[in-house]
């Protein structure tokens, strides 16, 4: 086993009025100001206030959490939930899908542009870059909980990860270095200038397509129309991508999306009250995001109360087994 690493980094940043931060969620939270900052430098080229950029922050980072959330939920602890419905809403007790996280996000653009009257593919699209960044580190996130495993395997990059026996495959590091490749393609494509939709395509096939592969190393712990959830929803995603793709591309070239006629002015009228009521409910979705551990719901109390058993005496790492309900 020599070479191989043994996880032994807490997830845990720090104990704050009885909730815990952890460094998953501030890879959420640190997505989200990635977004918030690419709109706010594109925003004129695609005819945003800054009132609009908050409110599109906002949509964006309040439906990625319930989508995230609602998926985990339904297609991978429904068995938990179902026995334990006052949980659905407790977000820093774990369980968060990236599937959902996708869904969730192109719900929120879409409330956005409903209620602004924004062009939907315009707006979504703009969204690949930082999205697929959000994700990729998202993963890093999900390394440092080290909650999300591998098959047991003996190359020499194998991790032993905190209460899964063996060495295994880091799985979520694979994803991150896909979603990585997946940002560096998207920029590439992206300066073809395609015609609108071609980048939303390539996005969510690339996504979905290279996820299977790396889910092959990953062990699922539910299964979906006979195969592991996560692959079954991999599939779906590369297949859509794909029909997408050669949707688009039946658009004439003369649609490309660099033209100001999807454009309209951008109007800077917001009252100042109504633009700080956007700038707290943003700030609060950041913070919020730092509650969630990746982990799933019923396994958190148990992993980490267990974990930091020894360490009763700390004000910042106390044993938490005693305060979240089973």
């Amino acid at each position: 086993m020599h070479g191989h690493f043994i996880h032994r980094i807490d997830p845990i940043i720090c104990r704050v009025a009885g909730f815990y931060l952890w460094f998953y969620g501030l890879s959420y939270s640190l997505g989200f100001l990635s977004v918030y900052f690419w709109f706010k430098r594109r925003r004129r080229r695609l005819g945003l206030s800054l009132s609009d950029v908050y409110s599109l922050s906002i949509c964006f980072a309040a439906g990625l959490l319930i989508g995230g959330r609602l998926i985990e939920v339904i297609f991978y602890e429904w068995p938990y939930y179902r026995n334990h419905p006052s949980q659905i809403t407790s977000f820093w007790l774990g369980g968060m899908s990236t599937h959902g996280v996708l869904l969730g996000a192109v719900a929120g653009i879409w409330v956005f542009c409903w209620s602004s009257g924004k062009r939907f593919l315009t707006i979504a699209e703009e969204l690949a870059l930082p999205g697929i960044y959000l994700m990729a580190m998202g993963r890093i996130g999900n390394f440092i909980d080290g909650q999300i495993v591998g098959r047991v395997t003996d190359v020499w990059w194998a991790v032993q990860f905190p209460d899964a026996p063996g060495f295994r495959h880091p799985v979520v590091l694979y994803d991150g270095a896909k979603n990585f490749f997946v940002l560096g393609l998207l920029l590439i494509i992206g300066r073809t200038n395609p015609p609108p939709g071609i980048l939303g395509a390539h996005f969510i096939f690339w996504y979905g397509f290279l996820r299977i592969f790396v889910d092959v190393f990953r062990e699922y712990p539910t299964t979906l129309l006979g195969l592991a959830t996560g692959q079954a929803l991999n599939i779906f995603m590369a297949a859509l991508g794909g029909f997408l793709f050669f949707w688009f591309s039946r658009k004439k070239r003369n649609q490309r999306n660099d033209s100001a006629s999807d454009v309209t002015p951008v109007s800077e009228s917001t009252h100042q009250g109504s633009l700080w009521a956007k700038r707290i409910a943003f700030a609060l979705l950041i913070l919020f995001a730092l509650v969630l551990p990746s982990d799933w719901t019923q396994d958190v109390p148990e992993r980490y109360g267990k974990r930091h058993a020894g360490m009763q005496h700390s004000s910042v790492y106390p044993d938490i087994e005693g305060n979240i309900p089973k």
